[in-house]
């Protein structure tokens, strides 16, 4: 199933390493604004305005019918065992149907991020891989967890771990599609078409980054 993965990036992004910035990395991409900016997380208006956004943007990019990759990586030290079975309580926690869990795959990389820096060469990410459909995923649920990594909050995946980092894909198989909540503040979506992205561009134009919009606008000219 890794491979696949490997197989889907190579025919579709170029090859690309997936990890973060996702938008900097890959030529077709929006950035949205997720958080309302300066304003504390727990504020009411704020946790509204993430909802409907991280789910709006989900809900753009998938169709029920579409297949689909689910993705955790877990970033940590190469030594730390006890992170490599963490993620699976993701897909116990967020994926409805016990037997479809059976397919998730794993494997150990070096680190991702190991061709950004040499500091990274003790690190390793932990890599697990899952086939489903939108209609398999609590998405909802697992959307606001990601939001609330960096918050003290039941919800929290690697709570206790501050110094270990996750991220979750979602991966579109069948739109060649990949969103990225990388935490509150933002999201990610990036396609293998330029056009695939353009109703998300127009619908969503307000939810942009202010930062990127001159570059998004450019690409859509």
């Amino acid at each position: 199933m890794i491979n696949i993965l490997s197989q889907f990036m190579k025919e579709h992004f170029d090859n690309l390493t997936l990890k973060p910035p996702l938008f900097y990395l890959w030529k077709y991409g929006i950035r949205f604004e997720i958080s309302i900016p300066r304003v504390e997380h727990e504020d009411k208006s704020n946790l509204q305005q993430i909802e409907e956004r991280i789910n709006s943007i989900f809900n753009k990019v998938f169709n029920d019918g579409d297949e689909m990759l689910l993705i955790t990586d877990i970033h940590c030290e190469r030594n730390d065992s006890f992170l490599q079975k963490r993620p699976t309580k993701v897909y116990q926690k967020y994926i409805k149907d016990k037997e479809l869990r059976l397919k998730l795959k794993y494997r150990m990389l070096p680190s991702v991020f190991l061709e950004d820096d040499e500091d990274y060469e003790e690190m390793v990410t932990h890599r697990f891989v899952l086939p489903c459909k939108k209609s398999d995923i609590r998405n909802k649920p697992l959307l606001t967890a990601i939001s609330y990594e960096d918050f003290p909050h039941p919800s929290q995946i690697l709570k206790g771990f501050p110094r270990n980092g996750i991220d979750i894909y979602f991966v579109n198989v069948t739109k060649k599609m990949i969103y990225h909540l990388y935490d509150d503040r933002g999201c990610d979506v990036i396609a293998s078409n330029k056009e695939d992205l353009r109703s998300l561009y127009e619908d969503l134009n307000d939810w942009i980054l202010d930062y990127d919009r001159e570059q998004i606008d450019q690409l859509f000219k």
